[in-house]
């Protein structure tokens, strides 16, 4: 039976990519070693690192003050060391509470300095993404989440402010162009829209990094940004398989037409179930309209008979990764990029047949 992968992350991956990827597990480019054993010094990994830093830097159409970095430690990581880099005791960052993972990046952001939390939706289950924002003067930037996997929203206008922006992208990073001018940080998990888990993307500005480190700081080496700008992300041993991975799925974004291409693919799969749940009295959505997530479907049963014969039909029918989060309930359907629109069909018709038998 087919698979349909609709899980938060680790996320779908294109065919073609899994099986060049399984093939360089065997043997990479017919050098008689895997991609799983070569030196990272090797001049094989050298040209993978070059070609993956040029296609996120075309892709997502960086200017040459912008440096790629590929990391470990997921975003976790990137939410105490980014204040850890850029926040002292004395100073203060603003935040947006739109989720979990925003108000975790809050809660270490709290530890090195002040955090003003600028907006939130927490009283509203976070079903929108609270908009006019204001800034305390003198904040040293302003940290936001575009895509909270959890409940469902996504962020399609950027804050307009003179601070500098950061931004958690982890699960809709290469899903759509971005005004990459706006941005002085973009970190992203690779495991939603780029890769396997393992590896974090990290593109900062030079301009920023010089300008706003925090200097009376004792940082630690593996925790200084300027430590992997340097060292061109081979202070240690990087996440050789995952960067590998990164590439081809780089590769095929690139050669689907990018990320306008991907942004399409995207909206066609949202507004088909999105549509469904609008139309179909035994489902209904848990976000504001405009604020909808194209990554990740957040949507209730009716009844609790419902929700058990979706269920059913779902694992009749190969389609996995439908449950919703604990904290929301009901169903969560997460579509990146790799997912077909045949998939997406094949939900929405089992959706269709719910009504059919309990409508």
């Amino acid at each position: 039976m087919k698979k349909h992968n609709f899980n938060a992350g680790p996320a779908i991956l294109p065919k073609s990519v899994l099986r060049e990827a399984s093939r360089s597990i065997l043997d990479l480019h017919h050098s008689g070693l895997s991609v799983l054993e070569i030196s990272h010094r090797s001049k094989a990994f050298e040209s993978i690192l070059e070609e993956t830093k040029s296609l996120v830097k075309e892709l997502l159409n960086l200017s040459d003050d912008f440096e790629v970095l590929f990391l470990t430690g997921g975003a976790s990581t990137q939410f105490f060391m980014i204040p850890m880099n850029f926040l002292a005791e004395h100073e203060t960052a603003c935040y947006t509470d739109t989720g979990t993972w925003a108000k975790k990046a809050i809660k270490e952001a709290s530890t090195f300095g002040n955090v003003s939390v600028v907006a939130s939706s927490a009283d509203q289950n976070y079903s929108h993404i609270p908009k006019n924002l204001k800034f305390p003067k003198g904040s040293k930037y302003l940290h936001i989440t575009s895509n909270n996997t959890i409940y469902g929203t996504e962020v399609f206008k950027w804050p307009k402010t003179d601070l500098p922006l950061v931004c958690d992208m982890s699960s809709d990073i290469m899903s759509r162009p971005i005004p990459s001018e706006k941005f002085s940080l973009i970190y992203a998990g690779a495991q939603k829209n780029i890769g396997p888990a393992g590896m974090t993307m990290v593109i900062i500005r030079k301009s920023f990094l010089e300008e706003a480190m925090v200097r009376d700081r004792k940082i630690a080496t593996m925790l200084d940004y300027r430590t992997h700008v340097k060292e061109g992300s081979m202070y240690n041993t990087p996440p050789v398989f995952p960067i590998y991975v990164s590439m081809l799925t780089m590769r095929w974004i690139k050669a689907q037409g990018g990320l306008v291409a991907m942004e399409r693919r995207a909206k066609r799969r949202a507004n088909m179930l999105y549509r469904e749940i609008d139309e179909n009295p035994m489902f209904q959505g848990t976000v504001a309209k405009e604020d909808r997530s194209r990554m990740n479907v957040c949507f209730l049963a009716a009844t609790p008979q419902a929700e058990a014969m979706l269920s059913e039909l779902c694992a009749a029918n190969g389609i996995e990764g439908l449950k919703g989060h604990r904290s929301v309930g009901g169903f969560r359907a997460s579509m990146y990029n790799a997912m077909e629109m045949g998939s997406v069909q094949l939900l929405v018709n089992l959706m269709k047949e719910v009504a059919a038998k309990l409508g």
